[in-house]
This record gives C-alpha cells, sequence and structure tokens, in this order.
C-alpha cells in the first residue's frame, strides 16, 4: 500500500488540506479559502494546484493512496455534497467523482463529524473502542455513530445527526436546521451564547460581568471567561447546557449502548464547568441497566491537525469510483 494519504477538510470559509502517514502524523498542510472561487471547477483547480505543489515538495508524488474528504452535508454512498447551505456553489455536487477525476486518485468522503469520528477511531481516544459516539461541540453540534467498529450512514448515508434530536418539545429554540428545540439550539457554542442573552434577560436584576459585553456580542468563549472568574450566572449556564447536553446523552445510550462518548470541540474544553452537570445528568436519567457503563472522554487528536486527520482516516478505505459499463 502506498504510504500516504490526502485529508481535505471543507469549511464554508476554509479549505485545509494535509499529507498524512500511516501513524497519524501529518506530514505538511496548507489550506484555500472555500468561498474565494464562484464556480466549484475553479475551486478544484486551485485545490489541485495547492495539494500538488505539497505532495511534489514531500517526496510523495504517486505515493497516495487515497483522499479522504470531510465536507458538510456530504454522503459517504453517493460521494455527494447534498445541500451545502454554508458552501458558494449549487447543490448537489458530485464531489468525489470530480476530486477522483483531477487528481487521478480515489476518494471517499463524508459529513465533518463522521469523519472526526473516523480519526478519532485511526488515530486517537477511540482506538480499540468498537462502540462509540463522537460529539462534536462547536458552531453546532454534529456527531458520528460508531457500532461494532462500523460507521453508521443508515439506508440513505445521512444518518447520525444527533444535534438535531428534539430536547424541548414545547416553545423550543429556532434551529438553523428551520425546526424548533434542537440539541444544536441549547449545546452549540452559539446555544451557550443565546442562553447567556437569556438569562441576562430573564435574571436581570442580577450582576454579572457578562453585563459588561454588548449583549448581542456575547460569545461562548466571554462565558468561559466569566465562569472562571467566578461569574455565578455564567456558571449557571455552563450548568444549564450540561443539564441538557447529559440527558440527551442518557437517551443516546438507549439507542447504541456505546462503550465511550467522546466529545470534541471547542465548547468541551470547557472541562469540568460544563462536564460536572454533564456526567449529572447522564447518571441521573441513564436507564438502570446501562448505569455506569459508558465512558465521556475527551478528544485525544490535536485541534490545529483534527480536521485534516479525521478526513485523512477516510483515505485509506478510498476505492476507484466504478465506471458504469456500457453494453457491447
Amino acid at each position: 500500500m502506498k504510504p500516504y494519504v490526502l485529508g481535505i477538510d471543507i469549511g464554508g470559509t476554509n479549505t485545509v488540506f494535509g499529507l498524512v502517514d500511516a501513524r497519524g502524523v501529518v506530514i505538511a498542510s496548507d489550506s484555500i479559502k472555500t468561498a474565494k472561487h464562484n464556480r466549484i471547477e475553479d475551486y478544484l483547480d486551485e485545490l489541485y494546484a495547492g495539494a500538488t505543489r505539497l505532495i511534489e515538495a514531500n517526496d510523495a508524488v504517486d505515493k497516495v493512496h487515497g483522499i479522504g474528504i470531510g465536507a458538510p452535508n456530504s454522503n459517504y454512498f453517493t460521494g455527494m455534497i447534498e445541500d451545502g447551505v454554508n458552501l458558494p456553489w449549487p447543490t448537489p455536487i458530485p464531489l468525489a467523482k470530480m476530486v477522483s477525476e483531477k487528481f487521478g486518485i480515489p476518494v471517499a468522503i463524508t459529513n465533518d463529524a463522521n469523519a472526526a469520528a473516523i480519526g478519532e477511531m485511526t488515530y486517537g481516544a477511540a482506538r480499540g473502542i468498537k462502540d462509540f459516539i463522537m460529539i462534536t461541540l462547536g458552531t453546532g453540534v454534529g456527531s458520528g455513530i460508531v457500532i461494532n467498529g462500523q460507521m453508521v450512514y443508515g439506508h440513505d448515508g445521512l444518518a447520525g445527526e444527533l444535534g438535531h434530536v428534539i430536547v424541548k418539545r414545547n416553545n423550543g429554540r429556532l434551529c438553523g436546521c428551520g425546526r424548533t428545540g434542537c440539541l444544536e439550539a441549547y449545546c452549540s457554542a452559539t446555544g451557550v451564547a443565546r442562553t447567556a442573552r437569556e438569562f441576562l434577560e430573564i435574571r436581570a436584576n442580577e450582576p454579572s460581568l457578562l453585563r459588561n459585553i454588548p449583549v448581542e456580542q456575547i460569545t461562548s468563549k466571554d462565558v468561559y471567561d466569566a465562569a472562571i472568574s467566578g461569574d455565578q450566572m455564567a456558571k449557571d449556564i455552563f450548568d444549564y447546557t450540561g443539564t441538557i447536553l447529559g440527558e440527551a446523552m442518557a437517551d443516546m445510550i438507549v439507542f447504541s449502548s456505546p462503550a465511550a462518548f467522546i466529545l470534541f470541540g471547542g465548547l468541551s474544553k470547557s472541562g469540568e464547568l460544563l462536564l460536572k452537570p454533564l456526567r449529572a445528568a447522564l447518571e441521573k436519567n441513564t436507564l438502570q441497566c446501562f448505569k455506569g457503563k459508558t465512558k465521556v472522554m475527551l478528544s485525544e487528536l490535536k485541534e490545529a491537525d483534527a480536521a485534516v486527520l479525521g478526513a485523512s482516516a477516510l483515505g485509506w478505505e478510498a476505492k476507484p469510483i466504478e465506471t458504469p459499463q456500457v453494453p457491447a
């Protein structure tokens, strides 16, 4: 087998790509602006030029086994980006086919949370664990579900959107997906900021360091900084967030009985501010027969490399895209 794979993480703002070896070492990486080009063909030209420079500079010509791509709303089965709401090109896009034809290398594609789970299973905290759920706590809430060592894709390639389970059935917040009450609307970084604005209004007479910040500019990082400084309201916001997440995770256990939850993303770095209420709610709400069987762990992937590593792990299983047989 050739010794390298190319990992490509496509975000709404930037596309990061890197050359990775079988041990999970990012040999070299670079990036381009995703939204720079209005035509997907022009974007692929720039991506090809940048990746080719990287491959040539590291003596990896003809040594790349496959390409793995993590991208929003992408489908592992079809190789399509189904509905790239944050991307500048019309969708659906047959991206795996286009990239494979451009590079002459097999390509596999999945959504970014699934890529993170595959990266964790290949290089990180989930090595040796056959049943786990990866939860990414960033701008949104993503998830990757692994059962018996296999990523769960469902019949259509789109399974595993646990950020969009409903956690508030009545008067829930509007989510970016268009529904109300989704987990993502409460337990993402943007959800924490929304909770802060609600608490500041509901508890109008209570002092808080958060009142020193224009309300629409408050971020989850501001809430974290205030909580670390001892601000009670900020600590209560993390209690509220962790409790909702723990309750949702208790329901997830009933579904697949994972050996572990692995948390990744900026919000997971809040430490015990988030983890203490999360674990308490998880313990309180877990069905008796499952109690004490599921660990809560943090990702072991370096944040700077995680996106590329996750995508690259998919590259090892990339296969040539089959060409339809033309009748003789």
